[in-house]
């Protein structure tokens, strides 16, 4: 057994798994889907509520489930929010193709839009993090806003100087701000990964997909998937929870492969057991070790209840990110 430190308790490793089974979630689905129907999109809110909830009550950390306590009420507050916002980014490239100003309407849009990217990343993390918890410790952001979307577009700018090229920085460094501000509890979360690294593996993972006529994507896939996990960890005063992935290119392969003919052999309809299969994978291919003694977490985050930042993310396509 490793230890860790002098002065703090022997590490070991913490279960975690995702039970959750596609016919169940087939069904909460499937009810959502009428009732989204029925209600011309209304429900969505209550629709995601339902979902999330499932989704965390079937991951296990531990011995004990999380909990996501947000509700369809404040998601539709935030859900009407993000459609005014959208209504007046959109609105403006109307306004431009009506006065025959197509160019000042396109400008309008895309700067919008670019505009809301770090807002909703901001936004979604600060709330849905809020909304999160576990055997009652409540998980929090601490970000600020200005803060990161001043970060956000610095990092863009380099980005597009560069032709792209210092794209992989930018990923990583966000990466740090967003995830060094997640709290669990008194426990802060930590993130080390280089750009330098994260560049070479994309350089390398491109070119050897080309070679093997994109063989090498899943092997690829695990090492983006291994990267991110592997650099992360939970620290709490002197003890510290560390990630590690010990997922494979094969395992990968099946994956994706099966999803794959899932959905294309049952026409999307698998979307439910494609989902949960690929949950429980993930979750069985972390592993989880450290000495932090978790009854000893103390809660610390406040709740926030502005879904707005959810549900532009949702509208601009990014779910859940970084």
């Amino acid at each position: 057994m490793e230890i860790l430190s002098s002065t703090t308790t022997t590490s070991r490793v913490y279960p975690l798994s995702f039970t959750g089974k596609g016919s169940d979630y087939f069904g909460i689905a499937m009810v959502n889907l009428l009732l989204s129907i029925l209600t011309l999109g209304l429900y969505y809110p209550w629709a995601k509520a339902r979902e999330l909830k499932y989704l965390y009550g079937a991951t296990e950390f531990d011995g004990s489930r999380f909990e996501f306590h947000g509700s369809g009420k404040e998601m539709f507050r935030g859900f009407i929010k993000a459609v005014i916002i959208f209504t007046v980014v959109y609105g403006g490239l109307v306004a431009g193709i009506i006065l025959n100003q197509l160019l000042a309407g396109l400008i309008w849009f895309y700067l919008g839009l670019l505009f809301l990217i770090p807002l909703a990343i901001h936004g979604s993390y600060k709330y849905r993090m809020s909304r999160s918890s576990w055997r009652g410790i409540r998980f929090g952001y601490r970000g600020k806003r200005n803060e990161f979307m001043w970060m956000f577009f610095r990092e863009l700018f380099f980005t597009v100087i560069s032709l792209g090229i210092y794209g992989a920085w930018m990923t990583i460094r966000l990466r740090h701000y967003v995830l060094g501000n997640i709290r669990f509890g008194d426990a802060r979360f930590q993130y080390k990964g280089h750009g330098g690294d994260y560049f070479v593996l994309n350089i390398k993972g491109y070119f050897l997909s080309i070679v093997t006529l994109g063989i090498y994507l899943f092997w690829w896939q695990k090492e983006l998937f291994a990267y991110y996990v592997d650099h992360l960890s939970l620290e709490h005063k002197e003890e510290k929870i560390q990630f590690k992935s010990i997922a494979g290119g094969g395992d990968f392969f099946a994956l994706i492969m099966v999803n794959l003919l899932l959905m294309i052999f049952t026409l999307g309809i698998a979307y439910p057991w494609v989902m949960t299969r690929t949950l429980t994978f993930v979750f069985s291919k972390i592993q989880v070790t450290g000495n932090i003694d978790t009854a000893q977490l103390l809660q610390t985050e406040s709740a926030y209840t502005d879904a707005t930042g959810e549900d532009m993310s949702d509208m601009l396509d990014l779910g859940f990110v970084i």
